[in-house]
């Protein structure tokens, strides 16, 4: 039988950790947006304390990132899960200002600055 490999606390930590750093988020304002303190990430980084799969969740959103990323070996995995094309830290905080944008029309102007910034690069 085929032994499986866990993958471990400090691994999924590790996996976070090098995600955020990515997208240039600090340890506080992931652990603002998680509703947590940033030691409480600083543990969930370094393997102290483990993760509830609701948190899992959480981090997979907020890092752009499918929860299988977390999960996944050096080897090639065949994943349910589809496929997710992970964007810059750029990308990801362009996007998440536009999340934030409460009124429709600073939203279509948003959108129409981004089609004459295409435009005129062309």
């Amino acid at each position: 039988m085929q032994e499986k490999t866990i993958i471990t606390s400090q691994e999924i930590g590790g996996r976070i950790k090098k995600r955020r750093v990515e997208l240039g988020i600090s340890q506080e304002k992931l652990a603002d947006v998680m509703g947590v303190t940033y030691q409480q990430v600083q543990r969930y980084e370094n393997g102290t304390n483990r993760l509830n799969v609701e948190n899992i969740q959480l981090i997979a959103g907020i890092l752009s990132v499918p929860v299988s990323h977390f999960f996944a070996s050096d080897e090639i995995l065949m994943v349910a899960e589809e496929a997710t094309t992970y964007l810059s830290a750029d990308e990801s905080k362009l996007l998440r200002y536009f999340r934030k944008i409460e009124n429709n029309s600073f939203k279509d102007l948003v959108m129409q600055v981004a089609r004459l910034a295409v435009k005129a690069k062309g």
